[in-house]
């Protein structure tokens, strides 16, 4: 036989494809986290100005005109109303003007991103040098000191992506990508909310009393990470039952190539460029991060949008399961193997 027939023995169409569809996932990889990620930029950061009426509408004017837009200034009613604000997640940062002395105060929480808190420090306060005013920083929702650059929420919301996808796509491999029946998918929905309980707990248990790397309520990251685990898991399950084994690689473009860097861990949202910062609240990594870190450090408040947007995707899922298996199978050889499939010892159950 000649070499190119050799080849071409060897190396399927399927498998040339698969070949060229993880290449193209590779360099998607790389662009996706060096665009987003290579230049981090404050751009229209919600910010807040508290200072006399005939100052503050100067002030919101001459911070919304700083070079390179860092900030979206807005008049604020008093300090209080920017201390609720900044904890209600409305704004990154507000400051207060001292309107009796030169010394102004600047409120940011570290807990939404050290990285921007300490960018808000060096934009205000070159701001305020050329009027000859100094700036005090208060932390109104510090990050803890074990965890570095409040990166920690990001950690643990990969980590329970990861296990999402990686159980979905355990379940297709060993027992069939297509649920025989709507039986078996509804148990494989049974299998991935028992595993996305177990995944939540065990990972609020680490970054809380075992590392103590997060605050907050144990239970309220235990139900965020299990509803983060079986949002992913599920959408896997839905992807793979429609695709087949491509899925796995579509679960990983979604919540890998795009969920990650447009995530808001290692730099929050307003850091992001355009493209990442609209995309990222949407996808299950933005929005557990959001949510963990409103748990962690600034008392609940702002999840509903995050939940909702985990849920949306935990019932897309299901529905899609539930529906891609009562497909009815084809009859020719296809149909054989999903048959033997489902036969398997290995696959009876969760087929």
């Amino acid at each position: 036989m000649t070499f190119a027939g050799e080849v071409k023995n060897a190396v399927t169409v399927r498998a040339a494809l698969l070949v060229i569809g993880v290449l193209a996932l590779q360099l998607l990889f790389i662009a996706s986290y060096v665009g987003a990620l290579h230049r981090p930029d404050p751009t229209d950061v919600p910010f807040g100005v508290v200072a006399p009426k005939q100052a503050s509408k100067q002030l919101v004017t001459q911070l919304d005109g700083l070079p390179g837009g860092p900030l979206d200034p807005r008049a604020v009613s008093d300090a209080a109303e920017a201390h609720k604000q900044v904890m209600n997640r409305d704004l990154d940062g507000a400051l207060i003007v001292d309107p009796g002395g030169t010394t102004d105060t600047l409120l940011v929480a570290s807990g939404g991103g050290t990285v921007l808190a300490n960018s808000l420090g060096k934009i205000v306060k070159q701001a305020e040098a050329p009027q000859h005013r100094t700036v005090r920083t208060v932390d109104v929702a510090p990050a803890s000191p074990d965890d570095f650059n409040g990166l920690s929420s990001f950690y643990l919301v990969v980590g329970w992506c990861v296990g999402g996808y990686l159980c979905a796509s355990i379940l297709a491999i060993s027992a069939g990508t297509k649920p025989a029946n709507r039986q078996r998918a509804l148990i494989r929905t049974g299998v991935m909310a028992l595993y996305s309980i177990a995944g939540g707990i065990g990972g609020a248990i680490i970054v809380g009393p075992v590392l103590g790397a997060l605050p907050g309520s144990l239970w309220g990251l235990s139900g965020l990470g299990a509803l983060i685990v079986f949002a992913v898991g599920m959408i896997t399950l839905a992807l793979e039952a429609l695709t087949g084994i491509v899925g796995i690689g579509l679960a990983v473009l979604i919540v890998v190539i795009a969920g990650n860097p447009s995530a808001g861990g290692a730099f929050p949202l307003p850091m992001l460029p355009e493209f990442w910062r609209a995309i990222g609240p949407a996808l299950p990594p933005g929005a557990g991060t959001w949510a963990a870190r409103s748990i962690a450090y600034f008392r609940g408040n702002a999840l509903t949008g995050p939940l909702l947007v985990l849920s949306a995707w935990a019932v897309v899922g299901i529905a899609l399961n539930l529906l891609l298996s009562m497909r009815r199978r084809p009859t020719g050889p296809e149909g054989a193997d999903g048959a033997r499939e489902a036969a398997a010892p290995g696959g009876s159950s969760l087929a």
